[in-house]
């Protein structure tokens, strides 16, 4: 934004600090226009001692141009009332540009068809947020996989366990592979950089009804010569028992507890009341059930959890708030982290 002010006064320390704060206030504003296309003009005057301060706004934006002026006994309270009023006008000038293309126009002459208008957003004057890229969605799920993969794996087995997958047809790394191809597909519009995790989560979801439609509609084979347990890749589980070798250098940092961690009790306890909290939300509509896991243990918004499961913030909030007194009728026994997640989810 280009900011150029006139003093007609002694500046001074107290208004020019005046001036940048309000100035940072309308550039805020203001992030829906490319700034090198905004102008902000002010003169800051005094005519006499009794007329006081006269302060003089001038913003020319892309779309329109509005002014402001104020007097008033002292020049930080001349420099606020100005921009206070360009405020008030550039938030009327934003409401105008946003339904402008909703307004029909009618010539009076023949009574011709309105001429469609292009909202402002999408004109060359307006400043487009950065979409997801290729190099995101890597980092995403380079940095993420895990937690991606235990909400996955959440909802394939409340899958199974309402009949609706059958044992085993489906594995974690298939549907995540498969919300990762289509996010990195053309096939689909990238979100905003800011609507990446919501994103993926609702593409997994849409993957696990993809691949089980798929599965379900492909003929029954039984193998006869194949192995249909799970391959044991690692052979042992021995580098996971070993923490220590008797032979190897004990430094401090073995020995010295980190008190920001979670203990094993810890993470034991809070995994088995998640097992609970599973099991208690099975007799729970489907809808309660995925808004209140995706609010309380995922962690998400209601707008972003309305966007992934395409429904209003309103059906959001009811269904978090009926499936945490489900949540409190079928788990009695106070505990801390059932607790926390019943704490957490009043948020929504």
């Amino acid at each position: 934004m280009n900011v150029h002010f006139s003093y007609k006064v002694n500046k001074t320390p107290d208004i020019e600090k005046e001036i940048n704060q309000q100035v940072e206030k309308i550039r805020k504003r203001l992030q829906v226009f490319r700034p090198e296309l905004i102008h902000l003009k002010g003169i800051v005057e005094q005519n006499s001692v009794r007329e006081g301060f006269a302060v003089s706004l001038n913003l020319r934006l892309p779309s329109g141009q509005m002014a402001a002026q104020e007097h008033s006994p002292t020049a930080t309270t001349a420099i606020k009332g100005a921009f206070e009023d360009l405020v008030e006008q550039l938030t009327k000038h934003k409401d105008h540009l946003r339904n402008q293309h909703k307004w029909p126009r009618w010539r009076r002459v023949g009574r011709t068809r309105p001429q469609p208008q292009v909202p402002f957003e999408q004109t060359v004057a307006a400043v487009q947020p950065p979409t997801v890229s290729s190099e995101d969605i890597s980092g995403y799920v380079n940095a993420n996989l895990g937690r991606l993969q235990r909400f996955v794996e959440r909802e394939l087995r409340y899958r199974e366990s309402i009949d609706q997958l059958a044992a085993e047809m489906l594995t974690p790394t298939e549907v995540i592979n498969e919300a990762v191809v289509n996010a990195l597909g053309d096939g689909l519009d990238k979100p905003e950089r800011l609507a990446l995790e919501p994103w993926l989560y609702r593409l997994s979801m849409r993957a696990i009804d993809d691949l089980a439609a798929r599965a379900s509609e492909a003929p029954e084979d039984v193998p006869l010569q194949r192995n249909q347990r799970a391959p044991n890749v690692r052979a042992s589980d021995e580098p996971q028992l070993q923490y220590h070798q008797p032979d190897e250098q004990l430094i401090a940092q073995d020995i010295i507890p980190d008190r920001g961690m979670a203990t094993p009790e810890d993470i034991a306890a809070s995994d088995e009341m998640i097992s609970l909290v599973e099991a208690a939300l099975l007799s729970a509509p489907r809808e309660n059930r995925e808004a209140f896991i995706l609010n309380a243990i995922e962690g998400f918004t209601v707008e972003e959890i309305a966007a992934i499961t395409d429904r209003k913030p309103e059906q959001v909030r009811l269904s978090v708030s009926s499936a945490r007194d489900h949540l409190r009728k079928a788990l009695p026994i106070p505990n801390e982290f059932r607790d926390k997640l019943l704490q957490h989810s009043k948020t929504a």
